[in-house]
């Protein structure tokens, strides 16, 4: 038997808490097609393939960098063929002991494997979950960017109610954040800002955020009380840590600029002297006010830039466009993912799934959880819809 032969078979799939064995085993059958069609399961053994032929060519490491990056590459994807095999396995092997115990009348078996199968079938949610983040830089801890559209004071406050947003969304997941640069607006809001989202899967969570963000509302900056659009567009990046770059800067390339950020003075003049800007010679630049030395804000602000860089490049080598803070010049109403409305109903929607809630107020929290995972399974599905 296999997981595609428990799927034909059309078994009902009951409540969890109905002691059928044949309901668990239907569920899990069908998260395991799930798990597979997630993961491109035909792309990852013929991409498996590729990369065992390169790793068995007795000239691989002549070239250290790439060498290392094939046998990351096979090593990871192997990993994922050995994890789903084994659960498909364990499925198979559960079923057996359960027809054995029926057959012998063997009661205690029966229970035991009835309980196997149903933390199985739990788990199974997990690893659906899992899939959606099997992307190469998914692990990643991230970069977030906001930055405000035209509009003036509106925007600005619209950019730093959506920078909010993502720091209280990072702390409901336990994420380590950093504030690496912020450049405020002149009466209200900000005109953008760089946060550093530290922990496991920050970049492949983050990643469905990228595009422009709607906010339409009476403003609270407009004394006639009118209806107004604002824009935020927000960019996220990858922090490759140990990974080999993809983008190797050279230091005649660079251009370093000590600044004096805009500050509070008093306990934060030491950091507001000591700003730091590097502008690259491609005209990506990053800069950060945050630490207390210029020495400890130039690490930062390098780290920034090597991370936007590297974004660049990768997506230069997928032959992809993608955009970045740092080169947007259209934030308006085309390339928008989503809207939130205040007034004259309230509402959040997402333009890509349609998914949304009626809540603005705990997506403004930091709630965003549902249209992520809409976000990457409509995304996965459409993907594998296009190539097979």
């Amino acid at each position: 038997m296999t997981v595609d032969a428990i799927v034909d078979k059309r078994w009902p799939i009951l409540d969890e808490n109905e002691c059928d064995w044949r309901s668990h085993a239907a569920a899990i059958a069908l998260s395991v097609q799930l798990i597979k069609k997630r993961l491109q399961w035909k792309k990852m053994i013929i991409r498996l393939e590729h990369l065992s032929v390169a790793l068995n060519k007795p000239d691989l490491w002549d070239d250290s960098t790439y060498a290392s990056q094939v046998s990351r590459e096979h090593g990871m994807l192997m990993a994922k063929m050995r994890e789903v095999n084994g659960f498909e396995q364990e499925l198979l092997e559960l079923i057996d002991l359960i027809r054995l115990a029926r057959e012998e009348n063997d009661a205690e078996l029966e229970s035991e494997s009835m309980r196997a199968l149903l933390k199985m079938r739990r788990h199974s949610k997990e690893k659906e979950l899992e899939a959606l983040l099997a992307g190469e830089n998914d692990s990643c801890s991230c970069y977030i960017e906001v930055q405000a559209g035209a509009g003036g004071t509106e925007s600005m406050d619209w950019a730093s109610m959506v920078m909010n947003m993502y720091l209280n969304w990072a702390k409901r997941h336990g994420y380590k954040v950093t504030v690496v640069d912020e450049m405020p607006g002149e009466i209200a809001g900000i005109k953008r800002a760089t946060i550093k989202v530290d922990g496991d899967y920050a970049f492949g969570y983050a990643k469905a955020e990228v595009g422009v963000h709607r906010l339409v509302r009476i403003s609270p900056f407009d004394t006639g009380k009118r209806r107004h659009t604002s824009f935020a567009a927000v960019a996220v990046i990858p922090i490759l840590n140990n990974r080999p770059s993809s983008f190797q800067i050279k230091e005649s390339d660079l251009e370093l600029r000590g600044s004096r950020a805009s500050g509070a003075g008093g306990q934060h003049v030491n950091t507001t002297e000591s700003a730091v800007r590097i502008v690259h010679s491609t005209g990506i630049t990053a800069t950060c006010q945050n630490e207390r030395s210029q020495h400890q804000n130039k690490s930062m602000a390098m780290s920034v830039l090597q991370s936007r860089l590297d974004q660049l490049e990768l997506a230069r080598q997928a032959q992809m466009n993608a955009d970045h803070t740092q080169s947007l010049t259209d934030i308006s109403w085309g390339n928008q993912i989503r809207t939130y409305v205040l007034h004259p109903y309230r509402m959040v929607k997402d333009l890509r799934t349609n998914y949304e809630v009626s809540d603005p107020d705990s997506v403004l929290g930091g709630d965003l959880d549902g249209f992520i995972l809409n976000f990457l399974s409509s995304y996965l599905d459409k993907v594998e819809d296009i190539k097979g």
